[in-house]
């Protein structure tokens, strides 16, 4: 028997079950699929985990960097970087330091000193130098392969922080004087206060009433039939995590 399904759902009813092209109706076609998908649903009882494990907590845990206290306010330091790196400009074999790796604007007071090497990198190349001289944020550095920053692939830059320096080393000959100045190790001092957060979970005693039971799965593996106690358990995960993104990313 050929099958010559209607476009719509007019198609002829038969009288009784009987399988004539006539009354046939085509559940993949566009025209009668959303008829089916609302007489004939599949329930999949069950919450599907679409997002993963979708909490964070547990990260300031792991890296060490929780710490009681009982005050309204905490001060603490942090240690400086041990390498020394700077964003600079070049002119000709000139480098101009402006910025530390952090942001920090840096005249003087930086720690590149003659005899060092260098490394310093653009866009396009990065290239290996000595310092052979230092005249407060200006640092002349010579290439090792070149006889100048431009050739080797540096090109100018007489405004922005458009290179970066990095000290990797240094180099002297036999017979010469020592440093003649020294780097201090640096810290910053930081002040903070204390968030006080909050969070809200409620259900309405009717609703407690009318149980339905749905099967779940937890974040640490679990697994069990549970119903508003679920939200419960949600709110009590987001709040955890919202105590650790306010500690990184509060200001």
């Amino acid at each position: 028997m050929a099958l010559n399904p209607g476009a719509n759902l007019n198609a002829t009813p038969a009288a009784g079950k009987q399988t004539l092209g006539s009354a046939y109706i085509d559940f993949t076609s566009a025209a009668t699929k959303g008829w089916a998908q609302q007489y004939l649903p599949d329930l999949m009882e069950e919450e599907s985990e679409v997002f993963g494990n979708r909490t964070i907590a547990g990260f300031l845990e792991r890296v060490g960097a929780e710490e009681s206290m009982s005050s309204d306010q905490v001060v603490w330091s942090e240690q400086g970087r041990l390498h020394l790196s700077y964003k600079a400009n070049t002119a000709a074999n000139v480098v101009t330091i402006a910025q530390d790796v952090d942001g920090n604007a840096v005249t003087t007071d930086h720690g590149i000193r003659e005899g060092d090497t260098v490394l310093v990198s653009d866009a396009s190349a990065t290239v290996k130098c000595y310092v052979s001289n230092v005249s407060g944020a200006a640092v002349t550095c010579l290439p090792y392969t070149s006889d100048s920053l431009n050739n080797a692939g540096i090109a100018d830059s007489a405004s922005g922080e458009a290179v970066s320096i990095f000290v990797y080393g240094s180099e002297f000959t036999k017979g010469t004087p020592g440093r003649g100045n020294a780097n201090e190790p640096g810290f910053k001092s930081y002040t903070n206060k204390p968030i006080i957060m909050k969070d809200l979970y409620e259900v309405s005693g009717s609703d407690a009433s009318a149980i339905g039971w749905v099967e779940v799965s937890g974040e640490e593996g679990q697994n069990g039939y549970l119903w508003y106690l679920k939200a419960a358990g949600d709110t009590r995960a987001r709040f955890t995590d919202y105590c650790e993104m306010a500690m990184i990313e509060a200001e």
